[in-house]
């Protein structure tokens, strides 16, 4: 059995805080996933896309076994001055990794492509993601905006404007697991031509509107919508997301975790982990339940880590807000 945690939210997973900061004019923004204590984390990156700083740490066999934080940003390469940002607001509070007497906030980062949304990006000489993501950090708490908010504020997909979702499950045994995650997707997260998203059986309380799957399947179902060729957006992409879990894991098993993650992207959004897209799922364990996992736990908690995932796709979705100048209705205006 799996039921959503108090808030709904990744923060129902002790030790997680999160924050947003954006720039409406931009278009776009940032979202900070701040670890309370040091944790153990991973990355898997199926996309052909990918924008990335630190990654290469997070492989079980390199020595810094634990992050601080977590960045996700809008802004394509630009955006990976966020993380730079997220570091000073870190440094500010004495957090890093520990090199003789200096501290090394560890803050691996991922981007999405947002830049050709409607937002003003003649920022000038230097873009503005730093700042954003030290504001974001600053942010950081239990409860945070989706949809039109943070590193999900100039998404999109193929058919409806995307966002900044969020979701999280109970299992049984009392470990949580949370999904964030910034739907920016080449593909569609819903059926056809219709509104019942293509996340509608794993669907907990109405938290996506509802509608559940259509009554008869319909045929353009099988037609691939997505983003090629439209020339109020093109081929602006990536979706990129944080799996987070209270259980004690290795590297190796966040890894694993990560990796489940990834099928929540494919029960989502079709067609998923394309060519120009730079899909990613970060995964984080806090320990804080202070239990490890046996096999026969892991197996449903990466179970849960898919159908979390592909809940707080769907929610990005439906959450998302107009906004002047937008190239795509939301969910809820269509």
């Amino acid at each position: 059995m799996m039921k959503p945690g108090s808030r709904n939210l990744i923060t129902d997973v002790a030790g997680i805080a999160v924050g947003n900061a954006a720039d409406e004019r931009l278009k776009s923004g940032v979202t900070v996933v701040v670890c309370e204590k040091p944790a153990v984390a991973a990355v898997q990156v199926l996309g052909g896309a990918p924008g990335t700083r630190e990654t290469d740490l997070l492989e079980a066999h390199n020595i810094v076994q634990t992050i601080d934080a977590l960045c996700l940003s809008g802004g394509s390469a630009f955006g990976l001055d966020a993380a730079s940002g997220v570091q000073a607001a870190l440094r500010e509070q004495g957090r890093g990794f520990a090199v003789g007497p200096f501290r090394i906030p560890i803050v691996p980062a991922a981007i999405l492509f947002d830049l050709a949304n409607g937002g003003d990006k003649d920022w000038g000489r230097y873009p503005p993601y730093r700042e954003l993501g030290y504001a974001a950090t600053q942010a950081a708490g239990h409860d945070f905006a989706t949809g039109t908010a943070g590193a999900g504020t100039g998404a999109t997909t193929a058919t409806f404007k995307g966002g900044l979702g969020s979701a999280s499950t109970v299992l049984d045994n009392g470990i949580t697991v949370g999904a964030l995650v910034a739907v920016n997707a080449l593909g569609s997260a819903t059926i056809g031509s219709t509104r019942h998203f293509w996340a509608a059986p794993l669907e907990e309380q109405d938290e996506f509107g509802g509608l559940g799957l259509p009554p008869a399947i319909p045929a353009d179902a099988r037609h691939i919508r997505t983003k090629l060729g439209a020339p109020a957006d093109g081929p602006t992409n990536t979706t990129i997301a944080v799996i987070a879990t209270d259980a004690i894991l290795t590297k190796a098993e966040a890894k694993r975790l990560a990796v489940s993650a990834h099928d929540g992207f494919a029960r989502a959004l079709w067609p998923a982990h394309t060519p120009l897209d730079g899909d990613l799922v970060f995964a984080v364990a806090t320990g804080a339940t202070g239990r490890a996992v046996m096999l026969e736990e892991f197996v449903p908690l990466c179970a849960a880590a898919a159908a979390t995932m592909a809940r707080a796709i769907a929610r990005g979705v439906h959450d998302a807000e107009p906004k002047a100048g937008d190239p795509l209705p939301t969910w809820r205006e269509n």
